[in-house]
């Protein structure tokens, strides 16, 4: 039974590490729910409270980060709120068609939100690359806690 657990503790880590660059997929609680997985089947011997404490903290800055990236890169160029609204709903409605609308949904979202605020195209541009260029930028930060996250895990499983 302790195999199957480890399989599926690596299953859910393996299948977070995707979903941090794959919106679709809960990441970074999928890497802490193997990783809690692993310390839970291990009987907690090298994997304690304050290793779990840790890196759910990380994992925690790493949900915060996914949820503002875009926000703050459309606030970052001046948006107005119907373009981060814009931005939030392409978000939405891009992850129904792949990897295609997950990354320019964000864009023509925010695009189009600046645009009905009667803004130009030229600006509404610049909006629609700052929104995209901070989803790309929360997305690389969300794969590096991840990463770091399965890093001190393997530490305190090594050393722990």
């Amino acid at each position: 039974m302790d195999i199957a657990l480890y399989i599926l503790a690596a299953l859910l880590i393996l299948g977070g590490l995707a979903g941090s660059i794959l919106p679709v997929l809960p990441g970074i609680p999928m890497v802490f729910g193997g990783i809690w997985l692993a310390a839970a089947v291990d009987g907690y011997r090298h994997l304690g409270l304050w290793w779990l404490l840790i890196i759910g903290a990380i994992g925690a800055i790493g949900v915060i980060v996914d949820f503002v990236a875009s926000a703050l890169g459309a606030k970052r160029v001046g948006a107005s709120q119907r373009a981060i609204w814009g931005a939030a709903i392409g978000t939405v409605v891009g992850m129904f068609f792949g990897i295609p609308g997950l990354l320019f949904g964000p864009f023509v979202g925010a695009l189009l939100g600046e645009l009905s605020s009667g803004n130009s195209v030229l600006r509404a541009t610049h909006v629609g690359v700052g929104t995209w260029l901070g989803l790309l930028f929360g997305t690389l930060l969300k794969l590096v806690l991840s990463f770091l996250m399965v890093g001190l895990f393997g530490v305190a499983m090594l050393f722990g």
